[in-house]
């Protein structure tokens, strides 16, 4: 193996993680704030719309970025998306400025598509490898979302104090932290170096079935389903049962630990054991962080917050073992095109799962939810079994 491939990979695996961790950070604090803004500004009504906006945007890059990488290449692609969140981020810090609802939610949306770049990223990562060692590269940068979930809210606080002094709106300060991310995100791209040779035991794809992509893709929706809906939701249980945002941060860090953290240990069980096991397992860890959930939905010491980590895991091995799967068995003439489209269904589906969850939530508590997402997390196992039975 020659020096240049390992330098390249190496280089490119820096670029890639720095730029996914900071897009992460801007989008954790960007959210946040402007959830908090609308709703003070505009009423608790209208306080989903910046998720909206961001899980929108979101599809939106990810669908793009697919299109445009195989004809115009990493480096380029993802610098002119971190390019226009970096745009966004300052449309979105003017609204905030002035409070105005309009220009918030436009840079919010205009964040989101370079967000849909970084979500690809993995995928580059992952064609950096040969097959055997796929699942580890592609997991090592999911693993950078535990750089935002930790650095977001921390800088939320100091960034406050800090626009304050400027004689600025307090919650001003996360959204220019998102300037600065979004900035760096771009520079990051920059860096990646303007060819890489492939690896060398990467062996010819072969055509994959249709039902090869349906796999992945109905088991990633069902996982991203049943996550975002029992994670909305759960705020709202807490509150209802007397609990401060200490407890809820407390939880939801336990949600997000187990979405990122242990990433890399699901690239090694995608690489070991496959990425079928993989979404199994991850499936089967979903259902029952949702029995969890429906067994102790008060336990806020005990049972939500292993709920909530077992929440974050599953979707983790899911998310892991679904991208492993398809960047092992598409054709790369048609490998990133299939990506950024399952990347924006997915990302699709979290805007019906957070919908979705409140009518659940309204119609019958945080038990109806649990059991709803419990249903889908089984389902894409069901469909496999009844496959297999025949």
């Amino acid at each position: 193996m020659g020096t240049p491939m390992v330098a390249g990979r190496t280089r490119s695996m820096g670029a890639l993680f720095a730029g996914v961790a900071l897009l992460n950070t801007a989008t954790v604090g960007l959210g946040t704030a402007a959830t908090l803004i609308v709703a003070a500004g505009n009423g608790p009504g209208w306080s989903g719309l910046p998720s909206v906006a961001n899980v929108l945007g979101t599809a939106a890059g990810a669908l793009g970025a697919g299109l445009l990488l195989p004809g115009h290449g990493r480096r380029r692609v993802l610098a002119a998306g971190y390019g226009v969140a970096a745009a966004g981020a300052l449309i979105a810090f003017a609204g905030a400025l002035t409070t105005s609802l309009t220009p918030l939610l436009l840079g919010i949306l205009l964040v989101g598509l370079g967000n849909g770049g970084a979500q690809l990223s993995r995928y580059l990562a992952a064609d950096l490898y040969p097959e055997e060692r796929r699942g580890r590269a592609l997991s090592n940068v999911v693993w950078a979302g535990t750089v935002g979930a930790l650095a977001g809210p921390a800088l939320m606080a100091p960034a406050a104090n800090v626009v304050t002094g400027f004689g600025w709106p307090a919650l001003s300060g996360p959204v220019a932290v998102a300037v600065l991310a979004t900035a760096g995100a771009a520079l990051a791209a920059a860096f990646l170096p303007r060819h890489v040779p492939p690896p060398r035991e990467a062996p010819a794809a072969a055509p994959v079935r249709a039902t090869g992509v349906a796999r992945p893709l109905v088991a990633m929706v069902a996982a991203q389903l049943t996550m975002v809906a029992v994670m909305t939701m759960t705020p709202l249980q807490l509150e209802d049962h007397g609990h401060g945002l200490d407890v809820v941060g407390w939880v939801l860090s336990a949600h997000l630990i187990g979405m990122f953290a242990l990433a890399p240990l699901s690239g090694r069980i995608a690489d070991r054991w496959g990425p079928r096991v993989t979404i199994n397992a991850g499936l089967g860890v979903l259902a029952l962080s949702t029995a969890t959930a429906l067994a102790a939905p008060t336990a806020h010491t005990s049972g939500l917050p292993v709920a909530l980590f077992l929440l974050g895991y599953g979707w983790n091995l899911v998310f892991v073992g679904g991208s492993a799967q398809l960047s092992r068995d598409l054709a790369p003439e048609t490998r990133s095109r299939v990506q950024g489209t399952v990347d924006a269904v997915v990302w699709s589906a979290s805007a019906l799962a957070g919908l979705g969850s409140g009518q659940l939530f309204a119609g019958g508590g945080y038990a109806l939810v649990a059991v709803v997402g419990g249903v889908l997390a089984l389902l894409p196992l069901a469909l496999t079994a009844s496959r297999h039975g025949r």
